[in-house]
């Protein structure tokens, strides 16, 4: 049987007890000649969607060739904690789980939330207040109650927080989960609408401060952990839907001044702050203006971004979440959003939608990201529903008038991460000889080694997976992904 392109591998580690990454070392010999090797595989124009492909055993290596394909790693060299891979958990997703049937909609938890039967999800993000995946635009409190008074979720407990709930219960319990607002209620803006983007008012500051606050208690209450929050969804974007703009001095002085205080305050210290949530491209200022001020940095466990840098055609900036992971070390780097394309239901089946995700998440791993989210873990047939027209697509879709699922390639590009580098696992160095494949490992905390390899081209090509002097000898099919684990 032919050997294909993603890898997960195993190896036994003994934690150490320093937390250097450049300086830590395995604590007992890496033997990889006794483990077996199992390769699956996802790939286009075949039926292989995370198919087992390969069962392997390591050979000695006796030589290196330049014109050969090598992945080089090293379980001694290990680099950040991984904490979980998920979706967001939108009213789009939440009102579209809602008109399947019961059996379409344990599928649809199986199929994310279930380790072995799904792709293990672990990680989730909702929205405070109403989003575009949103049918209407909407908040917690009346209009002009700057006391927040009137503050209340009831909104929510019709189709989000059921949803949340299903999610949880479907991950095994648990369910890391933050939240984030598009828009502060409108009287609190300076252009009086959620939408189109407006800044938040000076003598709303303390107010919309302690909204969060209100928010995450209420979902305490309703059973729901709130593990975090970012400060604001894309800051420096003015869109048709709802938005609010915060300049990087701007979103600084609101975390040092008001939102870091009231959160201590009200008892909420152990909820992570996460600033910025937006992309690539301007995330070295965010991190410069917010880190580098020692008040405002005490309250921001990290930064979030998204990947729509690329508007303009240009390359996507990962070095950028690189340096941030060099020069501030001791901030957690979280992916926060992606979604690969507008939606057209002829587009289904179109192979760069799940490439999007494997390039995306091999690259914002390997420069330092420790999770990662995706956009709406499920939409509907039109890729929705959402009340400004901005559909898009999701790993699933849902035909709500027939209750058929449909599963985009991206669902299974995904699981080729979320399915087997689990919370706790570290990441270690991974290395390709050549620029055709991509790749990325891990070790997880039972000692398993996962490697991620995908081949974005149209050529298929050998290649050796190498670690120490053993290796295996692989083949990767055109645009597939492979996850090998030993």
């Amino acid at each position: 049987m032919k050997n294909y392109i993603v890898i997960v591998l195993t190896v036994l580690i003994v934690s150490c007890n320093s937390t250097d990454r450049s300086s830590l070392s395995l604590k007992q010999s890496f033997e990889p000649e006794k483990k077996t090797v199992n390769v699956y595989t996802t790939a286009r124009d075949t039926n292989l969607r995370l198919s087992l492909t390969g069962t392997l055993k390591f050979e000695k290596l006796q030589s290196t060739s330049e014109r050969e394909i090598y992945i080089f790693i090293d379980p001694s060299r290990m680099d950040q904690e991984f904490f979980g891979i998920g979706g967001a958990l939108t009213d789009a997703a939440a009102e579209t789980f809602a008109r399947l049937p019961a059996s379409k909609q344990d599928e649809v938890m199986e199929a994310y939330y279930n380790p072995e039967k799904g792709i293990g999800y672990t990680f989730a993000r909702t929205n405070i207040n109403s989003c575009d995946f949103s049918s209407d635009s909407y908040t917690y409190v009346e209009e002009g109650d700057k006391e927040l008074k009137t503050f209340d979720i009831e909104h929510d407990r019709r189709y989000k927080i059921p949803l949340i709930k299903r999610a949880i219960e479907a991950a095994g319990g648990k369910l890391t989960l933050f939240a984030s607002p598009w828009s502060p209620p409108a009287f609190m803006k300076d252009n009086n609408n959620m939408l189109r983007g407006g800044k938040l008012k000076p003598e709303y500051f303390n107010s919309w401060a302690l909204y969060y606050t209100k928010f995450i208690k209420s979902y305490r209450e309703e059973g729901i952990p709130v593990w975090g929050i970012t400060i604001q969804n894309e800051p420096m974007a003015t869109q048709t839907w709802e938005s609010c703009i915060y300049y990087a001095w701007e979103e600084r002085d609101f975390l040092r001044d008001h939102l870091g205080p009231v959160m201590h305050r009200e008892g909420l210290e152990d909820v992570k702050i996460i600033v910025w949530d937006h992309n690539r491209d301007l995330i070295i200022q965010r991190a410069q203006t917010i880190f580098n001020d020692p008040e405002a940095s005490q309250y921001a466990w990290g930064i979030g971004f998204h990947w729509y840098e690329d508007w303009s055609g240009g390359e996507q900036m990962y070095r950028n979440v690189e340096y941030v992971h060099r020069f501030w070390p001791d901030k957690h780097i979280v992916f926060t959003e992606g979604t690969p394309a507008s939606f057209n239901p002829e587009n289904y089946n179109l192979w760069s939608l799940g490439e999007s995700y494997g390039r995306s998440m091999i690259h914002d791993f390997n420069s330092g990201a420790e999770a990662w989210a995706d956009w709406n873990i499920l939409l509907d047939e039109k890729g929705g529903p959402n009340h400004v027209g901005n559909y898009c697509f999701a790993p699933i879709h849902a035909n709500t008038e027939t209750g058929e699922l449909i599963y985009t390639n991206s669902y299974w590009y995904i699981g080729h991460f979320s399915k087997f580098i689990r919370p706790g696992a570290r990441k270690i160095l991974a290395a390709s000889s050549r620029s055709m494949l991509l790749t990325t490992a891990f070790i997880n905390k039972d000692g398993k080694t996962i490697v991620i390899v995908m081949n974005p081209t149209e050529r298929k090509a050998e290649y050796n997976l190498c670690a120490g002097s053993y290796f295996v000898k692989l083949e990767t099919l055109p645009h597939s992904i492979q996850t090998i684990i030993f």
